[in-house]
């Protein structure tokens, strides 16, 4: 019974937005009174219990459907009990809504959507451009301004004809592509923290525009698109390195190594041995030149290039040329691009380290108060500034306890935010007050800074309480977990509590079935336990104990100190490790086994061999109240099925079956 109430539990959670549909495409499978469930709710949570094993067979639908309804005839009862007005029970709710609320917003409105973004842009490399006027974050509006003057600048030489190259070359302050007429190359997302407005710019901007300003972390930017290509994603490989020496004739000596390399590889010589006897890259060559996997803009564009070009594991480049020097590379294997679900969980935690996150965020609450036609009186809290002194800086200031009824804010029509609670939210943020009073604000100043952090959370405590309205699968989910905690909280009162402290009850149950608890055939034996530090008395000790009772034992060993513990027990076959390795028999002594965690060493003796006999309900009691609970839950299903009318729908319970 406990097992089959976990089970539906456990799916209960599980319930989405199916539920939503209207009644043409959802019929009503059953009803219990004027309580109905659908189709989709059902179909949904057996293929969920079921998993693999749901081939919507008539036999295992009619099994589940037994299963399901039972689940709903005990929720009935327990609303029916009341047990939804329980505060308890209610607080229970309330911090589950609460807790699943506080990640479910975030999760739809700025998670989900960052990961899918993010993932999205992962499967497609940029080719790009760049102008950068270089400023360093929080910089001084002084220095802000005059890097905004000169990017604007640029601008309008681009917007005057000026070519892109040529303006790059002869101004950005990026000095790794300025050379090259600002150009960056091939790009991916995830770009670093604090360059996400500059990812934004590149995934959506037109090939061969220039964007608007960009601003990031490194400064302001002017970027253009030349085009897009399938990710290239990752590629394993292995080179053979030869370097350029700088010696006269080093080039063309390394390149005549190269081409031997190269030859003897054609002809059929083994690259990791060729690249462990000759390659120049120390920190590859013992591994037969294993450089791993990587994706662009690690190596050289030559390099990469190359690597990329290989259709098949195995194939190897002709020699090209880097910096470092001339190399052959071969191909491993590559990586294809991960599908989204195997990929979710290292993006989301990526970008929750990344600024974009708090950029999202605020984007949302930006959208709830447009939506939610955010409305706002700030004449109400000028007076309350007008009125705070450096007490405010202090853990010492008290939100006033009249006259601060007037009317803040308000979304929608009926969710509004007065004065009262912006003190009484300012007093419960002491230690942020005194943070900021530390770093030279003023009183007003921080009341600023407090009343926006205010009106955001508002926001967000608002948009919770739209949920159920504006997601089903959320509405849903409450409700399930709702039906959860009433049916423990009912079967609790009804059967676990009932079988565990009945004991006229239980005594009678007994009576029924005491034939069902037998002992099979024990061993009586006397345990031995000698402290290991007297381990050297253990012959002593089992010989002794071979033929003289428990009390000359005792009186033998324990002389100066207890050193051996007795204890008189029993064992069915097949109950205990030591026994089952020897005859059982009157007098058999079994092997001694040292406990490093007690520091005792043990051995029993079999003393008697006991015929199979009744339990007593003492002995048998665990299984007792065990059976005795299913016993209770099958009755009080029984009074259920009498007490409420439950009425299936044959055609659409026909309607699920795919396989007789």
């Amino acid at each position: 019974m406990i097992k089959q109430f976990l089970i539906v539990c456990i799916a209960l959670f599980s319930t989405s937005a199916l539920l939503a549909q209207n009644k043409t495409t959802d019929p009503v499978l059953f009803k219990i009174d004027d309580t109905s469930v659908n189709a989709s709710e059902f179909k949904y949570i057996y293929t969920k219990t079921n998993g693999d094993k749901a081939d919507f067979s008539k036999a295992s639908l009619q099994e589940y459907l037994d299963l399901y309804t039972k689940f709903k005839l005990k929720v009935k009862k327990a609303r029916d009990m009341r047990l939804d007005t329980i505060p308890a029970l209610q607080r229970e709710l309330e911090g589950y809504r609460k807790q699943l609320a506080d990640s479910y917003l975030m999760d739809r409105e700025v998670t989900d959507k960052l990961v899918r973004e993010a993932y999205d842009r992962k499967q497609q490399d940029v080719d790009i451009s760049h102008i950068l006027v270089a400023m360093k974050p929080n910089a001084p509006k002084s220095v802000r301004d005059v890097a905004l003057k000169k990017v604007r600048a640029m601008q309008g030489k681009l917007e005057g004809g000026a070519k892109f190259e040529d303006l790059a070359k002869e101004a950005s302050d990026d000095t790794s592509s300025r050379g090259n007429g600002g150009r960056v190359g091939f790009i991916t997302a995830i770009l670093p923290n604090g360059f996400y407005e500059l990812e934004n710019a590149v995934y959506t901007l037109p090939e061969n525009k220039v964007s608007d300003i960009v601003e990031t972390n490194a400064g302001f930017h002017l970027v253009k698109v030349h085009a897009r290509r399938a990710a290239r994603g990752e590629m394993e490989v292995g080179h053979i390195l030869v370097r350029v020496g700088k010696e006269e004739g080093a080039a063309t000596k390394a390149k005549a190594t190269i081409d031997e390399y190269y030859k003897r590889l054609q002809d059929g010589e083994d690259f990791e041995a060729l690249a462990k006897s000759d390659s120049e890259d120390t920190s590859s060559a013992a591994r037969g030149g294993y450089l791993g996997f990587f994706g662009i803009n690690k190596y050289e564009k030559s390099f990469e290039d190359a690597a990329f070009a290989l259709k098949n594991d195995g194939d190897f480049t002709k020699p090209i040329q880097t910096r470092v020097g001339w190399h052959i590379i071969r191909r491993i294997s590559q990586r294809e691009q991960e599908s989204y679900n195997s990929l979710k969980g290292r993006i989301e935690q990526q970008i929750r380290q990344d600024k974009r996150f708090e950029l999202a965020k605020r984007s949302m609450i930006d959208n709830i108060k447009k939506t939610a036609n955010f409305t706002e009186t700030t004449s109400p809290l000028d007076g309350f500034k007008d009125n705070l002194n450096e007490d405010f800086l202090t853990f010492k200031w008290k939100a006033p306890e009249t006259g601060q009824q007037d009317i803040l804010f308000a979304f929608s029509k009926d969710f509004k935010a007065s004065l009262a609670d912006f003190a009484q939210f300012a007093e419960s943020e002491a230690r942020e007050r005194i943070r900021m009073g530390r770093n030279k604000k003023t009183a007003k100043q921080i009341a600023d800074a407090l009343y926006d952090r205010f009106v955001d959370e508002q926001a967000l405590k608002f948009e919770e309480q739209q949920l159920e309205t504006k997601y089903p699968d959320f509405k849903a989910l409450m409700r399930e977990y709702e039906e959860g905690i009433l049916l423990f909280e009912a079967t609790k009162m009804l059967v676990w509590d009932k079988a565990s402290q009945d004991t006229t009850g239980l005594k009678k149950f007994f009576e029924t079935v005491k034939d069902k608890y037998q002992w099979g055939e024990r061993a009586a034996v006397t345990e031995f336990s000698l402290i290991n530090d007297e381990k050297y008395k253990l012959e002593a000790v089992r010989v002794f104990a071979a033929d003289h009772s428990t009390e000359e034992i005792l009186a033998q060993f324990n002389k100066k100190k207890d050193i051996l513990s007795i204890k008189e027990r029993s064992f069915e076959r097949e109950r205990n490790e030591q026994l089952d390795k020897v005859e059982w028999k009157a007098g058999t002594l079994t092997e001694s086994v040292a406990d490093k965690r007690t520091k005792m060493t043990t051995f029993m003796k079999i003393d008697n061999i006991l015929s199979p006999s009744p339990k007593t309900l003492k002995e048998a009691r665990g299984y007792v109240v065990a059976d005795y609970q299913d016993h209770l839950e099958k009755e009080w299903v029984k009074q259920l099925r009498s007490e409420y009318d439950v009425k299936v729908n044959k055609r659409v319970f026909n309607s699920l079956v795919k396989k007789k």
